[in-house]
């Protein structure tokens, strides 16, 4: 315990330093750089800004309680890595979530590692820190990599050498931006899988994409199941087989044994879609202005 009041203690004395307005440290040669760089310093929550190279868009309110109810338990286990932007200014470089949900907790200091690195080299940090994630969707992960080759002009060998990754893979995941965004947003909730969308970006026209798309999902075909519907439709040019009842796939028994209340309670049948990650869609139809807002009153309550 005393040692990890000392490692607090040092990072509360780094940081009283950093706020030395004759000390300001702008670059590694400077004056008590090397104290600063590289340790961890405990930085006010107002002087950091968010990335704006951030690539991850989307952040899972429930995860993010979560993990604001382990820091209010245990604290910030895994500083947060920063660059220095101005006189007590920085921005993150990573750690966004950390950093969300010490704020959720009301934290005024967050432990951070401190950068000295102009906007290409905080870009390529955040995207390369990110795409080593395990909680990024494959979209996130492909709209990384393309950041990278686009606007650090890094080619795929190159990115394959920097972030450990095969080039296949890198390969294998851009060309999922060939999708449709209906389909790319499809796949960012969990209503098709990585292997659904490598089989869909064989069709040119997004159009055919689509329909081959909402085939998948009404039926809940399976990977291999749509790999073979694409081969289909490329050997009979463009030719979609009629549904098949028989693999429909069946909603989970804590939703199917609740539809009928659902439409009861609202007086119009509804449209139950569900993912075998467990995410799903209600879709309630309404054919006027008046259905509109008779359903409004029930769901809100007024």
């Amino acid at each position: 315990m005393a040692k990890a009041t000392k490692k607090q203690a040092l990072g509360r004395g780094l940081s009283a330093l950093l706020k030395d307005p004759d000390n300001d440290i702008q670059s590694v040669s400077d004056k008590n750089a090397d104290k600063v760089i590289g340790n961890v310093v405990e930085l006010d929550i107002t002087t950091i800004e968010v990335n704006p190279f951030q690539p991850r868009s989307n952040f899972n309110d429930e995860t993010l309680e979560e993990l604001a109810s382990s820091i209010r338990e245990l604290g910030i286990i895994q500083p947060i890595t920063v660059r220095k932007l101005d006189f007590n200014k920085f921005q993150l470089v990573s750690g966004e979530r950390r950093f969300r949900a010490s704020k959720l907790v009301g934290l005024e200091t967050i432990p951070a590692y401190i950068r000295i690195a102009n906007d290409q080299e905080s870009l390529e940090m955040a995207l390369v820190e990110n795409i080593q994630r395990q909680d990024l969707d494959p979209i996130e992960i492909a709209l990384s990599y393309q950041r990278l080759t686009d606007e650090i002009e890094i080619t795929q060998e190159k990115l394959s050498e920097r972030v450990g990754k095969k080039r296949s893979t890198i390969t294998n995941y851009m060309r999922l931006l060939k999708l449709d965004p209906i389909i790319q947003t499809g796949m960012r909730d969990g209503f098709v899988s990585m292997g659904h969308g490598r089989a869909l970006v064989n069709i040119e026209k997004k159009k055919d994409q689509i329909s081959i798309y909402e085939k998948i999902v009404a039926e809940g075909l399976s990977v291999r199941e749509t790999e073979q519907l694409v081969k289909t439709f490329k050997t009979t040019k463009g030719a979609i087989p009629a549904g098949n009842k028989s693999v429909k796939k069946e909603l989970p028994g804590y939703i199917s044994k609740n539809i009928d209340s659902i439409t009861k309670n609202l007086a119009v049948k509804v449209d139950i879609t569900s993912s075998a990650s467990g995410k799903g869609k209600i879709v309630i139809p309404f054919h006027s202005k008046e259905e509109f807002q008779r359903l409004k009153k029930i769901l809100t309550g007024g």
